[in-house]
């Protein structure tokens, strides 16, 4: 038995320091690792946190925009109302002068035919006045 004392002696000199170190890292490992979960949980807390805020923003923007969106549209759609309605008076206002200027043009063309058949009928009165005026002349002799 003085062999097997002997090894357990030796062993309980070399081992238990050994295991004594070991579970105090251990411990310390164990100290480490229950900070770095409590270091995790805060961060998924904080994450999560940052999460909803993100997500209600995100709501928030989301309404401001089809807020927007729905203004603009509005505004869109009276703007083009405004300038159709704008169009078809310009429109309607240059048919009228069109109009107009093609009446003034009818009239400057039936006054010049009125000028020219004028002109004819008077060169016509004229010779007929010198034809008759011959005839008189002809009766006078």
């Amino acid at each position: 038995m003085e062999i097997a004392d002997a090894v357990r002696k030796i062993f309980q000199d070399m081992i238990v320091p050994e295991l004594g170190k070991i579970r105090e890292e251990n411990q310390k490992i164990v100290a480490i690792l229950e900070l770095t979960n409590k270091r995790l949980d805060d961060v998924n807390t904080h994450l999560a946190d940052q999460s909803r805020r993100i997500d209600d923003v995100r709501s928030e923007l989301t309404s401001e925009i089809s807020s927007v969106r729905s203004e603009l549209t509005l505004q869109i759609s009276g703007t083009r109302s405004e300038l159709i309605s704008r169009m078809e008076d310009i429109h309607s206002d240059l048919v009228n002068r069109l109009d107009a200027n093609n009446k003034r043009i009818d009239r400057f063309f039936l006054t010049a035919a009125t000028k020219e058949e004028q002109a004819r009928n008077d060169a016509r009165l004229f010779r007929l006045e010198q034809g008759l005026e011959e005839v008189k002349q002809r009766l006078a002799a």
